[in-house]
């Protein structure tokens, strides 16, 4: 009996520290809307909320998104963090949860920062991409394969990490999302475009484009990051032979821009 009980117990703490309440869309019936939020550094600390979509008509339909007030007075660094061992709950990040998405509308081009937090306040600290768009909705990326085998139970969201001369409302949603596959800012300039072939492929993708790409990722079409390559060019042929058959979506960035194409590997 007494093995039985260590054995419950040994399961019980692996299964809780493993627990992770995603995606974050802050919908009713979802995960982010009735959490505890707290702001830090904000001068008087306007609570997050809760609000309607300011701009369904973009890739981002959810009702429901959160609103942060960054003031002027406020930190650089003013964001919100959830409670440690609530919400999000614990979780150990391994390949399945190492990428961090967050849709946000911004009216300012500033850094976004994401930091995961342990249950003695240990981090490694923020990492922090800024926006490359304004008034519309635009999904960033957070690599945090560094923290591989780190075990956590707190997020900490930092929607406008800048020195800002005004009062900034900025709205983020869909942390942990899916990649979005109808980005509004891949709508590039209707004279630029990118070719992949042969597609379908049995072996090798060719991307072919007239101007320099920056970098490039290979996604799954659920959203899994599977190659990051920042090569800089204007043709490259990748080898694919590896990868299983299905559907892929390939994303890389022309003038601040994200374009995302679907190709097969058959």
């Amino acid at each position: 009996m007494k093995i039985f009980l260590t054995l419950l117990l040994a399961s019980i703490t692996f299964i809780s520290a493993t627990a992770q309440n995603i995606p974050i869309d802050f919908e009713i019936n979802g995960n982010g809307a009735d959490w505890t939020w707290t702001t830090f550094e904000n001068e008087t600390n306007p609570s997050l909320e809760i609000v309607p979509n300011p701009d369904p008509s973009g890739f981002n339909t959810s009702p429901t998104v959160a609103k942060f007030t960054a003031l002027q007075a406020g930190q650089p660094f003013a964001g919100c963090e959830t409670l440690h061992g609530a919400g999000i709950g614990s979780f150990t990040i391994d390949e399945s949860n190492s990428i961090i998405r967050i849709s946000v509308w911004k009216s300012v081009i500033s850094d976004v920062g994401i930091k995961l937090v342990r249950a003695d306040n240990w981090s490694l600290g923020e990492i922090k991409i800024s926006n490359t768009l304004t008034n519309e909705w635009e999904q960033l990326e957070f690599d945090f394969s560094a923290h591989m085998g780190n075990t956590y139970d707190q997020l900490v969201v930092f929607p406008d990490f800048n020195a800002r001369t005004s009062d900034n409302i900025i709205y983020f949603d869909g942390i942990y999302g899916d990649v979005a596959l109808a980005n509004s800012s891949t709508n590039v300039e209707s004279n630029f475009k990118i070719d992949l072939f042969p597609n379908p492929s049995n072996n090798f993708l060719t991307v072919k484009s007239g101007e320099i790409l920056n970098g490039y990722k290979i996604y799954t079409f659920t959203g899994e990051l599977l190659v990051h390559n920042n090569v800089q060019t204007e043709t490259l042929t990748i080898d694919i032979s590896e990868l299983p058959k299905g559907i892929y979506l390939f994303k890389t960035i022309h003038d601040g821009q994200q374009i995302i194409e679907k190709f097969i590997k058959k």
